[in-house]
């Protein structure tokens, strides 16, 4: 499996590393069709800027970031996030297939949603890989598990000790008890 993480990943990060490269040389190429994702999203989102064009440069930073990330197999799961959060405001703005009139336009961009929700459900299978470890949920329930055994096993542990202790005392002379108890 290791073999097909090492291919699959950068195959699934290429698209988002040239497609943010391309928009951060060209920001005004696609800014327009962003327009009616940004102001929404900036109204949601405190710090955002409102301006489509710095919403796309960012958008697009994080693509190449995340993207490259990915690919190199360092966060792969943050990495993948980070996409798949990218992806959402890309294909709303870029893919809007049921605001388009002419059937061939409208069929190429119901293509390309489709494309993105693809890419989207891939990105979240890459998110919630563990590289074959256990998951941290599954990791917690063991530690817990292993835990409350512990624990019982002390407290049966100490209840056979004192039994043996308290049989111990009994066992003694009554003026030695009374010198423990006295101690006690």
């Amino acid at each position: 499996m290791t073999v097909l993480r090492k291919a699959a990943r950068p195959l699934l990060a290429s698209v988002f590393v040239t497609g943010g490269l391309s928009t951060l040389r060209d920001p005004k190429r696609v800014a327009p069709a962003a327009e009616p994702v940004a102001a929404p999203l900036a109204a949601r989102i405190p710090r955002l800027p409102e301006d489509p064009e710095q919403l796309v440069r960012i958008n697009a930073a994080v693509q190449v970031g995340a993207g490259v990330l990915l690919a190199a197999g360092r966060w792969p799961r943050v990495a993948s996030l980070a996409l798949a959060g990218s992806l959402v405001p890309t294909t709303l703005a870029g893919h809007a297939w049921w605001k388009e009139e002419d059937p061939e336009r409208r069929a190429q961009q119901r293509t390309q949603f489709m494309k993105n929700l693809s890419l989207f459900g891939g990105l979240l299978i890459a998110a919630a890989d563990t590289h074959g470890k256990p998951s941290l949920a599954y990791r917690t329930r063991g530690a817990a598990t292993s835990g409350r055994k512990t624990a019982r096993r002390a407290q049966r542990d100490a209840a056979h000790t004192l039994r043996e202790a308290t049989g111990a005392v009994r066992a003694l002379p009554s003026t030695a008890r009374q010198a423990v108890s006295d101690h006690l």
